[in-house]
């Protein structure tokens, strides 16, 4: 079975940094798109954070810009987030993703990643 397992999350306060892992078991993730959504309590999901197969291009949600850094292993078939500064705002259940859209343009649609983490909790709390 197809699985994205998530590692990292936790409990931070504002300001300081968190460093998200996502790995894949029973498949190889270099011949997809790897990104990072997350879901606040009431709020839709939304993208964090999307890299491309080659690393080449990737896109951050306006509210990440600046504070969040996307990177992958290819070799170690794993996707990074690391998150500094962060705010109460970014609370929320972050997910791991792959599609094999490769276009920036479309990753803004959840319904174009085709697997999904189950998720970890990142909580921004003094």
């Amino acid at each position: 079975q197809v699985q994205l397992v998530e590692s990292g999350g936790g409990l931070v306060q504002p300001g300081g940094s968190l460093g998200l892992s996502c790995a894949a078991s029973r498949f190889t993730l270099e011949n997809y798109a790897l990104g990072w959504y997350r879901q606040a309590p009431g709020k839709e999901r939304e993208l964090v954070a999307v890299i491309s197969r080659s690393g080449a291009s990737i896109d951050y949600a306006e509210s990440v810009k600046g504070r969040f850094t996307i990177s992958r292993d290819n070799f170690k078939d794993t996707v990074y987030l690391q998150m500094d500064t962060l705010k109460p705002e970014d609370t929320a259940t972050y997910y791991c993703t792959a599609t094999v859209a490769d276009l920036p343009y479309l990753w803004r649609d959840s319904r174009r990643f085709t697997y999904w983490g189950q998720g970890t909790q990142v909580t921004v709390s003094s």
